[in-house]
C-alpha cells in the first residue's frame, strides 16, 4: 500500500515538472522567440540627388532623311555610307522613263504652238489676222511653258540629292526596289557626325523639374562600367497627349563613345546635396521611421529632403549614427516588442 502511494506521488511530481518546463519554455518563446525580428541600420552622412528618369535615342544635332516623293523603282543608288557629300550631290535616281516621255510630248506640242505664235504675229503685223487670235496662241504657249516647268520639276524630284553638307550615315534600298512615300521608306540619312545629342521622352509629371543646363547621366549596355555624362540642352514646348510625355534634348560631349541610333536610359539630376544625413528609402514609412528603445519599437516623425533611388536626406528628426529599422515594418505598432537581427536566443 505504501509503495502505491509513493508511485502516485512520483507521478504527480513528474507531471508538475513537465508542466513547469512547458510553462517556462512557452514564456521564453513569448519573450524572446515570439518577438518579430527587425534589422537595424545607422544614419550616415553622404551625398544624395533627386533625379528624373527618361529614355532616349542618340542622333546628330544636324541631320536629314532623304526619301522619295513618288513611288518609283530605284535605278541607281550610291554606295557611300560613311562618305562625305556636298549639298546637291546626287545620291540616288528613280525610274523616270515615263516622265521623260511626257516631257518630250509636251516639248513637241510647245514647239508647234511657238511656230503658230510666230506665224500669227506676222499676220497681225500685216493686219491679216486679228489680235485676238494672236493672244489665244500666246496664252497656249505660256500654258505649255508652265507644264514643261512642272514636268522638269517632277523629273528633278526623281534625283535624290544630298540636302546638306555632311556624311551619309546610313543607306537603305537597292537597285530594282520600289521607293515609296511612307515615312518608313527613307533611303538615306545624311548629317554631321558631331555634335551628338539624345532625344529623350520625359513623363509629363516630371517635365516641370527638368531645366536646361542640368547634368545628366546616361547608361547603355555597351558601357556597363560607369554612366556617361550629358547636359540638358532644350525641351519642346508641347507634349504628346497620347503618350503623356515631353521631348527633351540632351547634348553629348564630343568624346562620347555612344553611336548614332543607340537607345539609352537617362537620369537627370534635378537637385544634389552633399554631406547630409541619409537613411535608406525603405526605412521611411509615411514620413516616419521606426526606432527601437528597450526592446520596443517606436515610430518617429522625420522631415525629409532630397530623395534618391536608394537613400533619402533627413533634415530633422534623426542624428548621425542613430539606428533605425530598415526595412520599416508597417505591421509593427508602437510599443511592440521586437528582437534585433542576430540577437542570440536565451
Amino acid at each position: 500500500m505504501l509503495e502505491n502511494v509513493k508511485t502516485q506521488d512520483a507521478a504527480r511530481w513528474g507531471l508538475r515538472a513537465a508542466a513547469l518546463a512547458l510553462l517556462v519554455g512557452a514564456g521564453a518563446w513569448w519573450i524572446f522567440g515570439g518577438r518579430p525580428e527587425v534589422a537595424m541600420t545607422a544614419v550616415v552622412a553622404g551625398d544624395a540627388a533627386q533625379v528624373v528618369y527618361a529614355t532616349g535615342i542618340v542622333e546628330p544635332v544636324s541631320w536629314s532623311k532623304v526619301s522619295a516623293l513618288q513611288r518609283k523603282r530605284i535605278t541607281e543608288i550610291c554606295r557611300c555610307e560613311g562618305q562625305s557629300v556636298k549639298k546637291g550631290d546626287i545620291l540616288a535616281r528613280l525610274d523616270d522613263v515615263e516622265e521623260r516621255s511626257t516631257l518630250a510630248e509636251l516639248t513637241a506640242r510647245r514647239d508647234r504652238i511657238k511656230e503658230d505664235v510666230d506665224r500669227v504675229r506676222v499676220l497681225v503685223e500685216r493686219n491679216v489676222s486679228s489680235r485676238v487670235s494672236f493672244d489665244e496662241k500666246l496664252t497656249q504657249l505660256r500654258e505649255y511653258d508652265a507644264r514643261l516647268a512642272a514636268q522638269r520639276d517632277r523629273i528633278a524630284d526623281l534625283e535624290l540629292r544630298a540636302p546638306m553638307d555632311g556624311v551619309v550615315l546610313r543607306r537603305d534600298g537597292e537597285v530594282g526596289e520600289i521607293a515609296g512615300t511612307l515615312n518608313s521608306d527613307v533611303l538615306l540619312w545624311v548629317g554631321q557626325p558631331q555634335p551628338l545629342r539624345v532625344v529623350a521622352d520625359v513623363n509629363e509629371e516630371d517635365i516641370g523639374k527638368v531645366k536646361p543646363g542640368q547634368n545628366v547621366l546616361l547608361r547603355h549596355e555597351s558601357q556597363p562600367a560607369e554612366p556617361l555624362p550629358a547636359t540638358v540642352d532644350s525641351i519642346t514646348p508641347k507634349g504628346d497627349p497620347a503618350t503623356k510625355t515631353f521631348r527633351a534634348y540632351f547634348l553629348l560631349p564630343d568624346e562620347t563613345p555612344l553611336k548614332i541610333g543607340m537607345s539609352v536610359e537617362a537620369n537627370v539630376f534635378v537637385r544634389e546635396v552633399k554631406g547630409v544625413p541619409l537613411v535608406p528609402t525603405q526605412a521611411v514609412l509615411d514620413g516616419h521611421v521606426q526606432v527601437v528603445e528597450n526592446g520596443r519599437v517606436r515610430r518617429q516623425r522625420v522631415k525629409l529632403g532630397v530623395a534618391g533611388t536608394r537613400m533619402v536626406e533627413v533634415i530633422e528628426g534623426l542624428a548621425l549614427g542613430q539606428a533605425v529599422v530598415a526595412p520599416a515594418n508597417a505591421a509593427l505598432k508602437d510599443g511592440a516588442r521586437v528582437r534585433l537581427a542576430g540577437e542570440a536566443r536565451p
